[in-house]
């Protein structure tokens, strides 16, 4: 099958097929004499994989490495657990950070007048925050 059918069949768009061929996470596929990628059904199995590991937010070094170790038939669980563990304490992580922002939006928006007057709580803030980097050396 072509990029687009593979695309297609594993949910995984022809662009991330490339960007994942390219960082080694795939292999480059087989080309017809006309230059096209040519891919099996087991390419798209693990188009499948990938993406789905994707969904549960692996970023692409934790992929290669679940990769290797589901190809890998002596693996041990305790591998993949660990993997996934860290991943967990990752998306906690992002949560916590999630919120905060979501929080200190939520004050801000209440706080803010929205009316016809220039003076806005979101834009202070927000010009605080990078007169501070700016002075920290940040920006």
């Amino acid at each position: 099958m072509n990029i687009g059918e593979a695309a297609n069949a594993s949910g995984v768009s022809a662009k991330m097929i490339r960007y994942y061929e390219s960082v080694g996470l795939i292999p480059y596929p087989h080309r017809t004499h006309s230059g096209y990628r040519v891919y099996r059904q087991e390419d798209v199995h693990v188009l499948r994989f990938i993406r789905r590991a994707r969904d549960l937010g692996f970023p692409v070094e934790q992929i290669r490495e679940l990769l290797a170790l589901w190809q890998d038939r002596s693996r041990a669980s305790s591998e993949v657990k660990g993997i996934a563990r860290r991943q967990v304490e990752e998306l906690n992580a992002r949560i916590v950070q999630l919120v905060a922002m979501r929080d200190t939006l939520r004050h801000l928006v209440e706080h803010c007048s929205g009316d016809d007057r220039p003076s806005c709580p979101i834009l202070d803030d927000l010009a605080d925050a990078a007169h501070d980097s700016h002075e920290q050396g940040i920006i």
